[in-house]
């Protein structure tokens, strides 16, 4: 498989099968993560690999319950919001594994002033979303499906502490992994014309 072929034929896969997937496969794909850039070389990201059956209903437990309290604030039906904890509870519970991805200013640069601190922080985001796909290409290239879910910035103190993670490591996204039980959506992008422009 080519770079560009990994590149257009990556799906984003929601629907696993029962097949494990090994340690060995996980430290390779969480290799290639972190060979991605990053600002100032500091390589912000973190990463919790999430197997067992526990972890993985403790972590969906304590997400289900911040989507249930923020969705019953926004004053939405009981059925929706009950339909919507369960479908999410069921991505996490069904992956063979979960990636959460952190970050972790600890080793960014720090500012006195907001407008510095911001752009700092902006690096780190960055930094992180590039590991991410660099990620999601390995899975792809070792024949796994996966898919980004960035509910955790929603909930990250309810994921912090369902892993038990440090104080700096800040949750930014799920990553799930395992192998496709089916291929996923069509994808289709806008055409380059209309996302960019020559000066």
């Amino acid at each position: 498989m080519t770079l560009d072929q990994a590149i257009r034929s990556r799906r984003s896969i929601r629907r696993y099968t029962a097949e494990p997937v090994s340690v060995e496969i996980v430290e390779r794909v969480l290799t290639a993560a972190i060979w991605a850039p990053s600002a100032h070389n500091r390589q912000p990201w973190r990463f919790v690999a999430i197997q067992t059956d526990s972890a993985k209903q403790t972590l969906a437990g304590a997400m289900g319950d911040r989507l249930r309290a923020d969705r019953l604030a926004d004053g939405d039906p009981v059925e929706a919001v009950e339909a919507d904890v369960a479908r999410s509870r069921a991505r996490i519970l069904s992956a063979p594994v979960v990636i959460a991805v952190c970050l972790s200013m600890a080793d960014m640069d720090h500012y006195p002033d907001t407008r510095r601190k911001k752009a700092e922080y902006t690096m780190a985001a960055q930094s992180v979303a590039m590991a991410v796909q660099n990620l999601l290409l390995a899975a792809h290239a070792e024949g796994l499906g996966a898919c980004w879910m960035c509910a955790p910035l929603f909930c990250p103190d309810a994921v912090r502490e369902a892993l038990g993670l440090p104080d700096d490591w800040e949750p930014q996204a799920l990553i799930t992994l395992g192998y496709p039980a089916d291929g996923g959506k069509p994808a289709s992008r806008k055409p380059l014309e209309a996302v960019m422009l020559w000066r």
